[in-house]
């Protein structure tokens, strides 16, 4: 036997005493172990993660809700027409940070580990599969975008100016299904673009991509509202937003905290599960393409 079948063959051996670990708990460990890496990380930058969380729908809420009713500019014509506008925006407002927090936490961290940091080849040397690793990636972005749903919906429902109310009537099954199903979404999305998108190019990904979500997202009005937006008596814009996600998540949000009027639950869900789906399958064969490359 060659020194080098001696020591194939002698690495093959159990070591005495000791069973061999089943692929199957091997793997299981592995994902633990790099999920709970990423939580440490995060726990130990929890102060940079609330200023992040917080910063945009904290002005998007003060300078909407509180300083235009403050100098006479309010949005819905003052009165009953701002805390309308209010009970629109807090969940849009809400809407939008689930989405940043998920684009940014596993996007941005993907193009720095591919990039200058080249972490990633630590990471799919663990003992697991490669799409194991980049299912850890989208369960630590869900984390931390159900905690920044948990952040921002107290700060944007109580900064207000006077004579603004927002209506809350809150469907707690909406929400503790819609939440969570909201966040693997733009986790698993945040997966694919951060592998699509080359490290150099991160930038043109908000340009492109995210800056359209947010602003034809339904943020800052309903969709149902848009149906008048005609060209030739076709709403045009109504169904061209339908290729959004961020739609389906703010009117879901809607139903799920306010009584106002938004698109039907039954077309919120399945629609959504089917962007779940299209991005984490999408994001994962991305992945190892881009790791096998």
């Amino acid at each position: 036997m060659t020194t080098s079948g001696a020591t194939k063959a002698a690495a093959a051996r159990p070591i005495s005493g000791v069973p061999p670990r089943r692929a199957g708990a091997a793997s299981r460990a592995a994902f633990a172990a790099l999920l709970l890496r990423d939580l440490t990380v995060l726990r130990k930058h929890l102060i940079e993660f609330v200023l992040r969380t917080l910063i945009q729908p904290f002005l998007l809420v003060f300078v909407f809700l509180y300083v235009f009713p403050q100098i006479g500019q309010s949005i819905g014509g003052g009165g009953r027409g701002s805390s309308t506008f209010a009970t629109v925006l807090v969940p849009g407002v809400v809407g939008i940070s689930v989405m940043f927090q998920g684009v940014q936490s596993v996007a941005l961290q993907l193009s720095q580990e591919f990039g200058f940091t080249r972490e990633i080849e630590d990471r799919v040397q663990a003992p697991c599969p490669i799409w194991l690793v980049a299912v850890s990636k989208i369960f630590s972005g869900v984390v931390q975008g159900l905690l920044a749903a948990l952040i921002v919906f107290p700060i944007a429902s109580v900064v207000h100016a006077g004579g603004v109310h927002a209506t809350f009537d809150i469907r707690w099954w909406v929400v503790l299904t819609l939440l969570p199903l909201t966040c693997v979404v733009f986790s698993a999305g945040g997966l694919l673009l951060g592998c699509v998108f080359e490290p150099r190019n991160i930038g043109l990904m908000f340009g492109f991509i995210v800056l359209p979500i947010t602003f034809l997202g339904g943020t800052y009005y309903q969709w149902t509202r848009l149906a008048p937006v005609k060209v030739g008596g076709f709403s045009w814009l109504q169904t061209l937003v339908c290729i959004n996600p961020l739609v389906y998540v703010n009117e879901g949000l809607r139903g799920a905290f306010t009584d106002s009027s938004h698109m039907h639950l039954y077309v919120v869900y399945p629609v959504l599960v089917g962007f779940a789906v299209l991005f984490f399958t999408a994001g994962i064969r991305a992945f190892r393409g881009r790791v096998l490359s």
